[in-house]
């Protein structure tokens, strides 16, 4: 599967579109990664467990946006867009939603 956040893909004409496909992750942080990422933020330094779990969301996201796309037949996806919103009781959860549109190149 070919992923774009471009129109195109440089060298591949889409030959068919399918249709928009979505992935979307929600993912709460506890109470630990916050302690720690709060004392990292005081003292300087990159809070690398929120890091790792805003990856783990995105990679989910596209993930399941891929799986969508082959339902339908394609194998690309061009003109992808990733959001992060936080969500919830004090924010204390973390929405990734990805979309695109599945072709056939």
């Amino acid at each position: 599967m070919t992923l774009s956040t471009t129109p195109q893909i440089e060298g591949h004409t889409i030959r068919e579109y399918k249709g928009i496909v979505t992935g979307e992750t929600i993912i709460g942080a506890n109470m630990f990664k916050d302690f720690f990422a709060g004392i990292r933020d005081i003292v300087g330094g990159r809070a690398g467990s929120y890091e790792k779990v805003l990856a783990e969301a995105k990679d989910t996201s596209l993930k399941e946006m891929m799986q969508r796309a082959e339902a339908l037949g394609a194998n690309a996806i061009v003109g992808i867009d990733i959001d992060y919103e936080t969500i919830g009781a004090n924010n204390s959860m973390l929405m990734v939603a990805t979309s695109g549109t599945a072709v056939v190149i």
